[in-house]
């Protein structure tokens, strides 16, 4: 048994949704949270946690925020180099930037090197979690399980399947689609803290051969996610409907083959139909909500308010390389601008549940990450609410801890990231 750290600041958890009612409702705030062998085993008052535990190691972290580790619900690890790439919207992006740039994953070293690359990155920004698109290279998949376990992080995981309107070099076909996400699958699911996904990149670059194929490996292997791209923008939505003119919608091509259900997880989803947002309703399937890049690539305003109206499952992400920054701090910022442009503020409390709680819920895990209690996973990080004089002269003025913590999130960024656990082990920051 290892020993207990106590760390004491101000913990902020969740034993609520604060979209539900008032939105500080939901959150609670303790002084000290304990851990030991990897797990939340206390929190509450310093004094009664220290006095449970004498001589144990404490962590003072003064007025700082400790709370759960972020968790990124939508991500592309091989784009780490192309991130901020100019000038392109969706389709032209991905041929000039994306395509080319994984071409280059079918060698093992320089998957190897990105993957540690995009996780040394995202620790600095407090991300403990994420669910990243691989390449069609089994490669690529194995070197970001292997550098994910190497630290002990949970991650989930898949390889891109595409067999068509790709580079000659970057398509796979039906039967190596299925064979080779059935391989990592077995070596891979369930092993240590990771995940695997069922990856079709998105409807225009699987036949419909290749989407029933992996739809017969989800209903083979349920206990996997299963992550692809829905309505993004609208020259994206004209393209599918010339290639699947029978569907009824975006969404329809993914249910007739067997892609939809409450444990997929659609990125973006910004156009959708009201047919589309029932369904995802009543399957409970999960969005993710990719504000940076909607932004960025000139994709649209994501309906965050009338979507979580109608009981939507949602999560926050950066997708990086799409987005233009590997910090959630940042996505929340661009979350919150998104919504007010659609005529609507989100608080501080939801902003925060979104990159922790809810990104876990669409990921399925919220049963062991995303928030700081205990039994929970001690996945966490520190936030500095005055990491940079312009957030500390504005915290001083702030007449709660919520003004504070907004301030962070709108002006924040990889310095006010104090101190990251990820499995019960405190990690460095490369910050270089």
């Amino acid at each position: 048994m290892t020993e207990k750290t106590i760390l004491t600041g101000q913990v902020l958890s969740f034993d609520g949704c604060p979209f539900d009612g008032e939105a500080t409702a939901a959150a609670q705030l303790d002084e000290a949270i304990c851990i030991q062998n990897g797990h939340i085993v206390a929190v509450g008052t310093a004094e009664r946690l220290k006095a449970d535990a004498p001589g144990v190691r404490v962590v003072d972290h003064g007025a700082r925020v400790i709370m759960a580790g972020f968790v990124d619900a939508h991500v592309h690890y091989p784009q780490t180099a192309i991130i901020a790439s100019w000038g392109k919207r969706l389709i032209d992006w991905l041929n000039t930037y994306t395509f080319p740039e994984e071409m280059r994953f079918g060698d093992a070293d320089y998957a190897s090197e990105i993957a540690n690359r995009y996780l040394d990155l995202t620790v600095a920004h407090g991300v403990t979690t994420m669910c990243s698109y691989c390449t069609i290279h089994p490669a690529s998949v194995e070197a970001f399980f292997g550098a994910a376990q190497a630290r002990g992080q949970r991650v989930v995981a898949g390889k891109i399947c595409m067999d068509r309107n790709a580079p000659e070099g970057l398509r796979d076909d039906v039967q190596s689609a299925y064979d080779d996400s059935k391989a990592l699958i077995a070596r891979w699911h369930g092993v240590d803290r990771l995940g695997y996904a069922i990856t079709p990149r998105f409807a225009p670059t699987s036949s419909p051969a290749q989407l029933s194929a992996l739809g017969a490996l989800w209903r083979e292997h349920p206990d996997c996610l299963m992550q692809t791209h829905l309505s993004e923008q609208v020259d994206e939505i004209a393209w599918v409907r010339e290639l699947y003119p029978d569907a009824r919608d975006y969404l329809d091509i993914y249910e007739t083959h067997g892609l939809l259900g409450a444990r997929a997880v659609y990125g973006h989803s910004i156009h959708l139909e009201p047919r589309e947002r029932d369904r995802l309703a009543e399957t409970g399937a999960a969005l993710a909500h990719c504000p940076t890049s909607n932004s960025f690539i000139g994709s649209g305003l994501f309906d965050m308010t009338g979507l979580i109206a109608q009981g939507q499952r949602i999560g926050l992400a950066s997708d990086t390389g799409g987005g233009s920054s590997f910090s959630m701090l940042r996505t929340m910022a661009a979350a919150y601008e998104v919504a007010q442009l659609r005529g609507h503020a989100l608080h501080p409390a939801q902003l925060l549940w979104l990159a922790t709680v809810g990104s876990a819920r669409a990921l399925h895990l919220d049963h062991l990450i995303g928030n700081a209690v205990v039994g929970n996973e001690a996945d966490l990080v520190v936030l500095d609410l005055a990491s940079t004089p312009a957030i500390a002269q504005r915290a001083n003025r702030a007449g709660d801890i919520w003004e504070a913590v907004f301030a962070t999130i709108m002006m924040g960024d990889d310095r006010a990231i104090a101190d990251v656990w990820i499995g019960g082990k405190q990690r460095a920051l490369i910050r270089a």
